[in-house]
């Protein structure tokens, strides 16, 4: 496989650099939202290499660096960590612990991959800054919080995003995935699904629980709506159209023998097209409404937590980005990849302007864990631990070829 390393882009002395912020960043880990050691590190390490930075949507970074006239080019990175405890064994695993929006303590771990997100734009940057001479134009850096809860795309569109950077004439973007290292998938059109989820809300009477007849029992009514909730997807979607419907926790009750007056669960809903979303979130309503209703219960209360946009990837746009990195890493590490189930606010940020968007994926995983007998971890597992190398170098050259493959040459002189 070619690398930046190959053509002598990315030196020993910015390897190290790269390696030492990656190790820093995993070890400090900063809830949705609330990053702001790591924006202040991120501009401190921008402004360095000499591009404008503002903030922007809270905890975002804007950084842009300019090369003269040409093209402008646009490149995302998310920066926001996950409520999970780290089990991953490495010398420089997070112990950090955070809060939730409810106060909640929690440990805080980077599950997703953002930190190598946030370490291999820093990297392309610094390959930009260092080889001016092959390139011309601006490239706008997007260092976006909230990713995970869905709140940091909108809020730096809402916070003027557009109107304080230049417009770009694509905006990209990448993931560390849990396939090989050194690999890159790209998909063309739908790429990840939209995502809705809600909090419901379920009333009953509680009461003794030797004396059930004078109840309305939350839980046991909950349940039922739980159950009926997963022949939504088997029953009412058609089986060639893809759908997940997931109930990601349930609460109810502090005793044995009190039967609650509440119950609460939390569902989460995927989809690739607008029209099973629609079917399915109608479905879920009528299940939640019919039960409580079978129940005699009062009607439950539906909380929308977070509503991610289709990830949809322009085809010209990804047609010329999976060339170029065909180029650089090779045809044996390039491949297509079918749409994933997961979700991403990323479209928020071409969307909002009507410019193209392109997202791809990069391998992170070891061969010995691929190939090996044990599930391999995925995102947002506490065991999620990729390898920094080769994962990093394919990262900074994926992005940096990607960027690259749409600014303009730098003028001759004759």
């Amino acid at each position: 496989m070619t690398s930046l390393a190959d053509h002598s882009l990315i030196t020993p002395e910015l390897r190290d650099e790269l390696h030492e912020l990656y190790r820093h960043l995993h070890a400090n880990p900063e809830l949705s939202m609330q990053e702001h050691r790591t924006a202040a590190l991120i501009t401190e390490h921008m402004e360095r290499l000499g591009c404008d930075t503002s903030p922007c949507g809270g905890t975002g970074v804007v950084a842009v660096l300019r090369n003269g006239d040409g093209p402008v080019v646009a490149f995302r990175a998310d920066t926001d960590a996950l409520p999970v405890a780290e089990d991953t064994g490495l010398d420089y695993a997070s112990t950090a612990r955070g809060r939730l929006p409810d106060g909640t303590e929690v440990p805080v771990m980077h599950a997703c991959g953002h930190d190598l997100h946030i370490t291999s734009a820093i990297g392309a940057a610094s390959v930009l800054a260092a080889a001016r001479d092959r390139w011309s134009g601006t490239v706008v850096f997007l260092f976006q919080p909230g990713e995970e809860t869905s709140e940091g795309a909108a809020a730096m569109v809402a916070d003027g995003l557009w109107t304080r950077a230049p417009h770009p004439e694509v905006v990209l973007g990448q993931h560390v995935y849990p396939f090989r290292a050194g690999e890159v998938r790209t998909a063309s059109g739908p790429a990840m699904a939209m995502a809705d989820s809600w909090r419901v809300t379920v009333h009953g009477r509680g009461g003794h629980g030797s004396q059930p007849q004078d109840t309305i029992d939350p839980v046991v009514l909950a349940a039922h709506m739980v159950v009926r909730i997963q022949s939504i997807v088997s029953r009412e979607v058609p089986p060639l159209q893809p759908a997940v419907v997931t109930i990601g926790s349930f609460h109810a009750g502090l005793k044995e023998n009190i039967i609650p007056a509440t119950a609460v669960f939390t569902v989460n809903v995927r989809s690739l097209d607008d029209a099973v979303r629609d079917r399915v979130l109608d479905a879920l309503r009528r299940v939640i409404a019919a039960e409580a209703q079978a129940s005699g219960a009062p009607e439950p209360e539906v909380e929308e937590l977070s509503t991610f946009p289709l990830l949809r990837n322009d085809p010209a746009a990804t047609e010329r980005v999976t060339g170029a990195l065909t180029r650089v890493l090779g045809a044996d590490r390039v491949r297509d990849t079918e749409p994933l189930l997961g979700s991403e606010d990323f479209g928020h940020l071409p969307g909002a302007i009507g410019v193209p968007g392109v997202y791809w994926f990069f391998g992170g995983m070891p061969d010995e864990v691929v190939d090996g007998d044990a599930p391999v971890p995925t995102n947002h597992s506490p065991f999620f631990a990729p390898v920094v190398e080769p994962t990093l170098t394919t990262g900074v050259t994926a992005a940096y070829t990607a960027i690259i493959a749409h600014l303009g040459m730098p003028a001759t002189v004759e």
